[in-house]
């Protein structure tokens, strides 16, 4: 399984504690492709390393520097945030890599990669690539009221969390608003972007927008509690799969694992954070969090703990029943 970031500037702790996140609960081994500035490689290599190897048997890593194919490489550097639309390039770099799961920094796993990875099968024939909505309710969605570009679908999606299939990427002729024929990927990004640049608010994100308004049989999309964001409670809850079933990826975007304003994604981000590697994970993880939930009553996300704590302690039971039967098997050999 693949998983993919991209990090610079202020962006390493963050980086490290999604994939902690990743590794903590994943099953299979896990193949990292972390793209980042060249001052931050020295200290992901170092901090890697540290790490138990109990845990690093689980992962294998490669550290890329920020390359960009086709374009002014200044101004994609700058496009929203710092190094963002490095994303955008994925299938052109990783040439070799047949399936990929993209993440942000600020990106916590609440339940094993591997759930996500099997939407992968879930594809049809024409789509190449998974994302879930911007927001649930149109009326109150950034894209429906404020684009000045096309978007997919009536909210637009967020790009934060995509799967993506890259062989499929690679080969597709994309529909598009340039020429009248098809592009590839790589063709089309800067074409795409001049076109659209002094319209568009949230750079990489918008691009992915306006690439599956004019494909949208090529996008599938994935419910709200894999990408689950502060506009998801902070005015009421409005994400029923998470509701139902808990939230399966936290994304802490809006820079809320920083300040105040969300306490419930901050408490998260810091128990998954401050977490010994070879601790109980009940005794270390489960029951902090419960304990800083109880002061996150006075917001609306803190209000819903359920939502936040109904997969990851499903997973963590699960974690539990397989060492047990690992144990068992052990002793029982001898």
């Amino acid at each position: 399984m693949h998983l993919a970031v991209v990090a610079c500037g202020d962006r390493l702790e963050e980086t490290l504690i999604m994939l902690k996140s990743a590794v903590l609960f994943s099953n299979r081994r896990l193949c990292f492709h972390i793209f980042a500035e060249d001052s931050l490689k020295p200290e992901f290599e170092r901090k890697l390393k540290e790490w138990p190897s109990s845990y690093t048997k689980k992962f294998e890593s490669t550290i890329y520097p920020i390359t960009f194919s086709v374009g002014n490489a200044q101004e994609w550097k700058k496009l929203f945030k710092p190094c963002a639309a490095q994303r955008l390039f994925l299938p052109v770099i990783l040439k070799d890599v047949d399936s990929l799961l993209y993440v942000d920094t600020d990106v916590l796993f609440l339940r094993p990669i591997d759930d996500i990875w099997h939407v992968l099968k879930e594809f049809n024939s024409t789509q190449l690539a998974a994302m879930a909505p911007e927001h649930e309710i149109p009326k109150i969605g950034w894209y429906s009221r404020f684009a000045r570009h096309p978007y997919y679908g009536t909210t637009g999606v967020n790009s934060g969390v995509m799967l993506m299939n890259l062989t499929r990427i690679r080969s597709t002729q994309f529909k598009n608003s340039i020429i009248p024929g098809g592009l590839t990927w790589e063709e089309m990004l800067y074409p795409l972007y001049q076109k659209y640049k002094n319209y568009i608010t949230w750079g990489d994100q918008d691009l992915l927008n306006i690439i599956f308004y004019f494909n949208p049989e090529c996008l599938y999309v994935f419910p709200c509690q894999w990408n689950y964001r502060p506009d998801h409670c902070m005015y009421g809850s409005n994400c029923r799969g998470a509701e139902e079933e808990g939230v399966s990826i936290l994304h802490g975007n809006r820079g809320v694992y920083h300040d105040d304003k969300q306490p419930t994604f901050k408490a998260l981000y810091e128990v998954i954070r401050d977490f010994p590697f070879e601790d109980n994970l009940f005794q270390s993880l489960y029951y902090p969090l419960q304990s800083k939930f109880l002061d996150t009553v006075h917001t609306l996300c803190g209000r819903i703990p359920q939502v936040f704590l109904k997969q990851i302690e499903k997973t963590m039971k699960k974690v539990y029943e397989n060492r047990v039967i690992v144990y068992l098997g052990a002793n029982h050999r001898y």
